[in-house]
């Protein structure tokens, strides 16, 4: 990772504010993106389950969707790029391969490591925005620090509070975290279904029902306080005017930008 790292200090620029842009040429294509928006949702609602269960601690709810998205980023690496993908990603950076599949091998493994970090790095913002256009799709991933505006959910972890409180006041601190928790966990299972909307079955649904749609993830942690934002974003109609057809890098969309404009303030993108 350390390598990787000093690699990324001259090559991020190659990477930072970009989406991938994956093409819909059939159902085939349309049904593995559906199955995989699917699992996202099931790992949000067992995110909700966790939260809602007093005897689970905030760190280990992370943990493990934190292993669920890790798996996500190898599966897709090898898909993208085969056995050899961190070669392949450091090939592109270094300018001795310039198509495609080592973009996107180099993006993902970027956004992989940054994983790592995610919840170690106090004050870091992920935000995924994921959209559905007629004939393909865009996955944006942003690493940024800064603040998120009051909206969406706010909770608290007693485990990250640095205080020296008597036994009294650490009951009462517990309380309030919990509390605070199953707030967050009925705001999950509430808002998981904009993810099951925006990409729904093609076999059961008119293609002009499922020709756009789209939801942004963005959580954060500035100390003891996590924040997490789960919502519909609509695709701008006029985002591309050619085609897909092979996937790639493309510059983030108005989308993009407008959601960190509703959400974010003083942001600083560090991917």
């Amino acid at each position: 990772m350390t390598d990787w790292r000093e690699r990324m200090e001259s090559g991020s620029e190659i990477l930072r504010q970009q989406a991938v842009r994956v093409p819909l040429p059939d159902v085939e294509a349309e049904r593995s993106v559906h199955e995989n928006m699917m699992r996202i949702a099931a790992a949000g609602e067992r995110k909700s389950e966790l939260l809602d269960d007093p005897d689970v601690p905030l760190t280990e709810v992370y943990e493990d969707e934190l292993d669920e998205m890790r798996q996500s980023f190898e599966h897709r690496l090898q898909q993208v790029a085969g056995e050899d993908y961190y070669e392949v990603a450091t090939a592109y950076l270094n300018g001795e391969r310039d198509d495609w599949i080592g973009a996107l091998a180099a993006y993902y493994l970027e956004c992989y490591y940054r994983l790592q970090e995610r919840y170690t790095v106090d004050e870091q913002i992920f935000f995924l925005l994921i959209l559905r256009y007629p004939d393909c799709f865009t996955v944006n991933l942003s690493f940024l620090t800064g603040d998120i505006f009051p909206v969406g959910v706010r909770y608290e972890s007693s485990k990250h509070v640095e205080a020296d409180l008597n036994e009294r006041n650490k009951e009462q601190l517990y309380a309030d975290c919990q509390y605070s928790q199953y707030d967050a966990s009925a705001y999950l299972r509430e808002n998981v279904s904009c993810i099951r909307d925006a990409f729904p079955d093609p076999e059961t649904t008119p293609f002009e029902q499922r020709r756009r749609g789209g939801f942004v993830h963005i959580t954060g942690r500035q100390g003891a306080t996590f924040t997490e934002i789960l919502e519909a974003v609509s695709p701008d109609p006029n985002r591309f005017d050619d085609t897909a057809s092979e996937p790639g890098l493309v510059s983030e969309g108005p989308e993009a930008k407008r959601a960190k404009r509703e959400f974010l303030t003083d942001t600083t993108v560090v991917m």
